[in-house]
């Protein structure tokens, strides 16, 4: 395998100070970056490397924590890095990023910028011969607005990367608990054979953000939480949640299965959408004790109303074998009460119950993204009692990833990203077909929401969204999780 040089462009950015570089570090505190991978920092700012390192050590520090690099790790760290400056609409400023390169070496883009950037950015890579040798790249979301956005997008980087050197990153897919997930449903027997609409009742993936919109207003408005959120995490979780076993875990064998998802899923039309969907919208209130604005008055407001959603709820269908009558509740929103991800497999009750009544406890598994990652299932056992002689209580199994673990901490998902792209791996990154079939799903949700004028109801922030949420998942004698 050729040695590695990794090119990040929008270095100075946000999110290359809170995840990208403290990612590459940790990695590099764990021995796991090969001696010979080089970094460059590609920004728009016309600085040395020397004005750049401290200020990015500075960024990268408050984001760590006591995970911060010590000034010896730094020093190491920093060993690796190049600074370049371009401007990257300007393609004859993409000189020295030329002369940089090595033909003879895998050139790995990382595109931390914003969407609107990637043709320019190819184009002019294409044009100044920086695509010469072995060439991968890295995009964040969102790939597209829309189906016909996201098509536009992938035809350009379809245009100068083939489609096995492009590695669309969805970071819920790194972290541990989602990679976890595969071992649990297709390396567990009494799990594995338990995983269908004979055992399960419904299944629920909430993601639940306690921040607002943290001065996107006039971005998020265009957008809102549908596109914003389950466009991809939750699609994405419901799809590991729903896959048959793939052939292998190659990245085709995985992607071909999540496909097959997309394109089950029931399609929401103007004549169930009412029923099916739950829009909202945060008004002023409390979190943790702290008050905290509505939507329309957060800073960058623009407008004196909006029927932009800041929460979504969905009841879904996935019309194959395996999930035949079993919803997918799916929920997400801004300003709730926790930061919170995760997905909770609640089985059905046993069909004759002898302990007498209130005793029919149904199984859930519990499986927690954040903010402490693990699984947990529920089991009925009997309460320690003399006075009862039969009094049922339901316990928790715990599994806790870091026993049996060498390593002090759970891996931030974009380690194992970043790892993986180096090495080549595409397993845990999004193919192309997911994207646009998931687009083509959400567009007619949205068509349907827009046909029918469903209202974005007001919810107050620090509560679970709007009431209409609570009987989207109680008309069917079911509760949310949390």
């Amino acid at each position: 395998m050729a040695a590695v040089d990794l090119i990040i462009f929008g270095a100075s950015g946000d999110l290359s100070a809170r995840k990208l570089f403290p990612a590459l570090f940790q990695l590099e505190r764990l021995n796991l970056l090969d001696e010979d991978l080089r970094i460059a920092a590609v920004a728009r700012t016309q600085q040395s490397l020397e004005n750049f390192l401290p200020v990015l050590k500075d960024k990268m520090s408050s984001y760590m924590g006591e995970d911060a690099p010590s000034d010896d790790e730094w020093a190491s760290f920093t060993t690796r890095f190049s600074y370049i400056s371009v401007n990257f609409s300007e393609p004859d400023q993409y000189g020295e990023l030329r002369e940089w390169l090595n033909d003879d070496r895998t050139s790995l883009f990382y595109f931390a910028t914003p969407p609107s950037l990637f043709a320019p950015i190819c184009e002019h890579l294409s044009t100044t011969n920086c695509l010469a040798g072995d060439c991968r790249i890295v995009v964040e979301k969102p790939i597209g607005e829309n189906l016909e956005s996201s098509i536009k997008v992938n035809e350009t980087l379809a245009k100068y990367f083939d489609e096995k050197s492009i590695y669309r990153i969805d970071h819920y897919l790194g972290k541990e608990t989602v990679q976890n997930l595969l071992v649990l449903r297709f390396a567990n027997s009494f799990i594995n054979s338990q995983w269908d609409n004979t055992c399960i009742d419904h299944v629920q993936i909430t993601v639940g953000e306690m921040v607002g919109i943290e001065g996107r207003w006039s971005y998020y408005d265009k957008v809102g939480q549908l596109r914003d959120m389950v466009q991809n995490h939750l699609m994405q979780l419901m799809c590991l949640v729903a896959m048959e076993p793939p052939n292998s875990l190659k990245a085709e064998s995985i992607r071909d299965e999540k496909v097959k998802i997309v394109r089950a899923l029931r399609r929401i039309d103007s004549q169930s959408v009412n029923e099916k969907v739950v829009r909202g919208q945060y008004i002023n209130g409390w979190i943790r004790g702290t008050a905290v604005p509505g939507y329309l008055d957060e800073d960058g407001a623009e407008m004196d109303s909006s029927n932009t959603e800041t929460y979504i709820a969905i009841k879904a269908h996935i019309d194959n074998w395996r999930w035949s009558g079993v919803p997918f509740y799916l929920r997400t929103g801004k300003r709730l009460p926790e930061k919170v991800t995760e997905i909770v497999i609640q089985y059905k009750s046993l069909p004759h119950n002898i302990f007498g009544d209130g005793a029919n406890i149904p199984n859930k598994l519990v499986i927690r993204l954040q903010p402490n990652e693990g699984i947990e299932l529920s089991m009925v056992s009997k309460k320690q009692s003399l006075k009862e002689r039969m009094s049922l209580q339901s316990h928790l199994l715990d599994l806790d990833f870091r026993e049996g673990s060498d390593l002090d901490r759970i891996p931030d998902a974009y380690e194992r990203l970043f790892l993986d792209a180096i090495q080549g791996d595409q397993s845990l990154f999004v193919g192309r077909e997911e994207i646009e079939e998931s687009w083509r799903w959400c567009d007619g949700l949205i068509a349907a929401c827009q046909d029918q004028n469903v209202p974005a109801l007001p919810y107050q922030a620090g509560s679970w969204g709007p009431a209409k949420a609570e009987v989207l998942i109680e008309k069917d004698f079911r509760s949310w999780h949390v």
